[in-house]
């Protein structure tokens, strides 16, 4: 999978046996990023509804999510060897990401070009398309030179970024299939679209760094609207004025607390880090008013690699330590019943070999 801050993965295997342990046969995962928990919530046996704001997102639902037994996965491999030996041209990518920024070099981003460009000229729809572009966003993201933010690339090329980008078969998930949409969460919510589910799982953005601006590489090969850019990053200019409540001190709260109360779910799993902007006690008390039992799991990790390597200036200098390099994300699994819960965070404890015992007891 790419590089993503915030990436949940190495609570996903947590998640998915809470969640194979919870009666629920239904899941949505409406801030789901790069499908990492909607993936291990379908490979639980659950069929999931994902769903995010980001154009990426959707792609790499409908390759992860969404993308069943009758996808065509010879027509696939026909395709990307077709793509995969393209020439190479200049566009949008090579002039904007390689020359004037340098996320990428130029022999890849010339590549890139031309793909992209293959895959709306061949007219491609569906899951079929979401496969297509699923494989050339991880392939670019294997050769970038970056630390996985596109808020700036590294000061010397990273060795990844001289390998040739290499399409490759996104793996098919185990699991049913599910759904995917474009949506805001709130909005989503409050339209109905996830009353019928058994579970939800909450994450969202948990402090000011907007994923839209993070990513704004991705969401431009998506799109593929050669946006007008700023700044060194040649970051896409809505980047200015596209803005999440959920990046905002003041509106934060209003907007989460505004979700979970929306939600008919029997089930709630929400994690939460302890560098963002809520305190735990607050949510494990938002999830209790609504008639939910709450319990409470911490997982111990490290940071992402952006905030691992120190604080620089522009030329690369380094000019500050960081202040800390593990963090702690907190599980809050909430539901009708407590015994419920109990039993499975201890067959999730058990399988894992784990202590995944709540941190207070009931």
């Amino acid at each position: 999978m790419v590089k993503y801050l915030g990436s949940k993965r190495t609570l996903v295997p947590l998640i998915r046996d809470i969640a194979a342990g919870l009666p629920a046969t239904t899941a949505a995962d409406p801030f789901t990023g790069t499908t990492r928990v909607a993936q291990g919530l379908r490979r639980a046996g659950l069929v999931v509804h994902a769903s995010d704001t980001a154009s990426y997102s959707e792609v790499l639902g409908g390759a992860y999510v969404a993308a069943g037994d009758d996808v065509d996965r010879a027509e696939l491999r026909r395709l990307l060897a077709h793509l995969g030996q393209l020439p190479g041209v200049d566009g949008y990518v090579t002039q904007t990401f390689c020359r004037t920024a340098r996320f990428l070099q130029e022999h890849n981003g010339r590549r890139v070009d031309a793909i992209r460009a293959e895959v709306d000229r061949l007219g491609l729809e569906g899951t079929l398309r979401a496969l297509v572009l699923t494989s050339l966003l991880e392939a670019t993201d294997r050769v970038d030179s970056t630390c996985g933010l596109q808020m700036a690339f590294v000061k010397a090329w990273s060795k990844r970024s001289y390998r040739p980008l290499t399409l490759r078969e996104p793996v098919a998930v185990d699991g049913p299939p599910g759904t995917i949409a474009r949506a805001d969460a709130n909005a989503h919510a409050a339209s109905g679209a996830l009353d019928d589910v058994d579970l939800v799982y909450l994450d969202p953005p948990y402090n000011r760094h907007s994923y839209f601006s993070n990513y704004h590489v991705w969401e431009t090969l998506i799109r593929w609207d050669a946006p007008p850019h700023y700044g060194i990053a040649c970051k896409r200019e809505d980047c200015r004025s596209t803005k999440s409540a959920y990046n905002s001190v003041p509106r934060a709260w209003g907007v989460y607390a505004d979700l979970v109360e929306r939600l008919r779910a029997p089930w709630i799993v929400a994690s939460f880090s302890d560098e963002g902007f809520h305190r735990p006690e607050a949510i494990e008390a938002l999830l209790a008013s609504t008639g939910r039992e709450v319990r409470v799991v911490a997982v111990e990790g490290a940071r992402y690699v952006g905030a691992r390597i120190g604080i620089h200036n522009p030329a690369g200098e380094v000019v500050g330590t960081v202040s800390h390099l593990r963090n702690r994300e907190l599980l809050f699994v909430a539901g009708p019943d407590g015994a419920v819960i109990d039993a499975a965070l201890g067959a999730a404890e058990r399988r894992r070999g784990a202590v995944v015992a709540p941190l207070r007891s009931p």
